[in-house]
């Protein structure tokens, strides 16, 4: 198990902590007499208050190895019964087996915070890992062995269990949401193994994605997190818990200023699940979704960038046998206002299977609106295959938009490796100086559908531009699909 995890982000590194500070400034004296001068309130009755509910975790991996008999002896390297055993293992043979203990376990430190007496820890996931053993080390140094009740890779959270024979110091849950840039904020936790460590600093920013999971809104705070403060929580002046600490950007893997705490508001729900159950059920749309940039928005007729735009659907999902379509852009879901894409799989994912939802869509320029009864989230969600149009007969390669189309057969579903549930127009060449290709069309893609409607030939994209040229559009939106048949929307202009 290592410490830490990362990810290479330009030339800085994004790590998974497994430690927050007033910024380090050139001059510190100074800087805390202009905080006295200032009239900042000292942070000391706050950390006394809650550091008891925080605590260290330290969980253990089983690696593969070999360990020497229990009834082999210690040989002292050097001596003649050294040389006689190794004399004896080489006529015959063997390797010399381990004269000492091998180190058979790994092992990581992180934090967590006590939710509740009875002995409900909370901790990112991780900090745990594949953790065989896992032990929750107290401020006043008590070691209670934990149980892990259940875990959530997707929010990067884990819940714990310990029993202990006395009610537990513990700290509750804020509204992240109230949090504003600015507002004072403060962390404990177990950085770099040292133990019980108080830093603090401000909110610098919110909604922050990372790229570390799909429901990515961090806060972003400059309060010092280093390695080992995943897990610990972020506190605000009240001292509850509006954050849980769990990655930095950082070059070196040591805080210069850049943490990410998951938001409470975004965890609550999953943490209860996790006590009850194990698991975190989520809600189930079943979209695929890409964002709305200022071309698809002109050429949809939305105006200003906004939504989210339905790119396919689900083979199974809720969404279609609701009535949704590909190429909706949905701008409502259960009565709040989708402003980016990001936002919907988040809020899907926050309400519970089998509601009845109420999703409002545009669609050609109108709003529709629809209800949908919300799905399980499957483990791994695979793409439907859209009903095929009848095989068109062939035709010509023709040159459109920069881009070289012909027909798609099964000459060139083989030569291009494109899945059989792909449909529609081949593109086979792209001028490297055109819009497609800026747009990162290559040749391989196909060309679903061009202004909403399906196209299976070279001519019917053709047909599909003049009409939109005719009605005075200067975009024409077009589904491309990749070879694996990932779509997506992509607005070029109308020659």
């Amino acid at each position: 198990m290592q410490n830490a995890k990362r990810r290479l982000i330009g030339a800085v590194v994004l790590t998974l902590t497994l430690g927050a500070s007033v910024p380090a400034l050139a001059d510190g004296l100074p800087a805390l007499m202009a905080m006295k001068a200032q009239g900042i309130p000292s942070l000391a009755d706050l950390a006394a208050r809650v550091s008891g509910a925080v605590v260290n975790i330290s969980a253990e991996e089983d690696l593969p190895g070999h360990s020497p008999p229990a009834t082999m002896p210690h040989i002292a390297p050097g001596t003649p019964f050294d040389k006689m055993f190794r004399d004896f293992f080489k006529n015959h043979g063997k390797g010399m087996p381990p004269m000492e203990p091998q180190n058979n376990q790994a092992t990581s430190l992180g934090s967590g915070f006590v939710i509740d007496p009875s002995g409900i820890v909370v901790t990112d996931n991780h900090v745990i890992a594949d953790a065989n053993h896992i032990t929750v080390i107290f401020t006043d140094g008590r070691k209670l062995r934990a149980r892990l009740l259940g875990r959530d890779k997707k929010l990067d959270i884990a819940v714990l269990k310990v029993t202990s024979p006395k009610p537990l110091a513990s700290v509750a849950f804020g509204n992240s949401d109230k949090m504003r840039i600015g507002d004072p904020v403060m962390a404990v936790g177990n950085p770099f193994g040292l133990g019980g460590t108080v830093t603090a600093g401000i909110v610098s920013a919110r909604h922050r994605n990372i790229d570390s999971g799909p429901y990515d809104d961090f806060i972003q705070t400059d309060a010092a997190i280093n390695k080992g403060n995943s897990g610990g929580p972020l506190f605000n002046m009240a001292g509850e818990v509006i954050g849980i600490n769990t990655a930095i950007l950082s070059p070196s893997g040591g805080s210069i200023g850049l943490g990410f705490a998951t938001p409470s508001n975004s965890v609550i729900s999953a943490i209860a699940q996790l006590r009850k159950t194990g698991v975190v059920k989520r809600g189930w749309l079943g979209v695929r979704i890409q964002k709305v940039d200022a071309a698809i928005a002109e050429s949809l007729g939305l105006g200003t960038p906004r939504g989210a735009l339905i790119a396919s659907l689900e083979a199974s999902g809720p969404a279609g046998p609701a009535g949704l379509q590909p190429g909706d852009v949905i701008v409502k879901f259960n009565g709040h206002d989708i402003d980016t894409a990001r936002d919907l799989p988040k809020m899907v994912a926050n309400t519970a299977v089998g509601d009845d939802v109420p999703v409002e869509v545009i669609r050609n320029g109108k709003v529709v609106d629809k209800t949908v009864k919300l799905g399980l989230l499957p483990d791994d969600a695979k793409l439907a295959a859209a009903d095929a149009p009848p095989k068109p007969k062939a035709a010509a390669p023709i040159e459109a938009l920069g881009m070289g189309l012909s027909l798609l057969d099964d000459a060139a579903r083989k030569k291009f490796s494109i899945a059989a549930t792909v449909t529609g127009v081949l593109v086979t060449s792209v001028d490297p100086q055109s819009p497609a290709a800026a747009k990162g069309i290559a040749a391989d893609n196909v060309i679903v559908k061009v202004e909403q409607k399906k196209v299976a030939t070279p001519a019917d994209v053709l047909a599909a531009l003049a009409n939109a040229k005719k009605s005075g559009k200067k975009i024409a939106l077009l589904l491309v699909a990749r070879p694996s048949g990932q779509d997506q929307f992509v607005a070029l202009p109308v020659p």
